[in-house]
């Protein structure tokens, strides 16, 4: 089972690197679309949701990857 939590850890750093590309091509072009609508989505998007998705997955899965989640018999 630490072996799968292992594996799953390297999953969720993949995760978070794929959810930081997806989510700077969807608000980038928001923040520089020049409407007001655009412009608070682009930084809600930027500023607020990339932050707390790609750190959230990227420590939970470094901490799998390191073996904190390993069960002690």
């Amino acid at each position: 089972m630490n072996a799968v939590k292992k594996i799953l850890g390297f999953a969720w750093i993949l995760l978070a690197l794929a959810m930081g590309y997806f989510l700077i091509s969807f608000g980038g072009p928001k923040f520089t679309s020049g409407t007001q609508d655009g412009l608070v989505f682009g930084i809600i998007i930027l500023f607020v949701l990339l932050p707390l998705i790609v750190l959230g997955l990227g420590v939970f899965g470094y901490y799998a990857l390191m073996g904190e989640y390993n069960e002690e018999d």
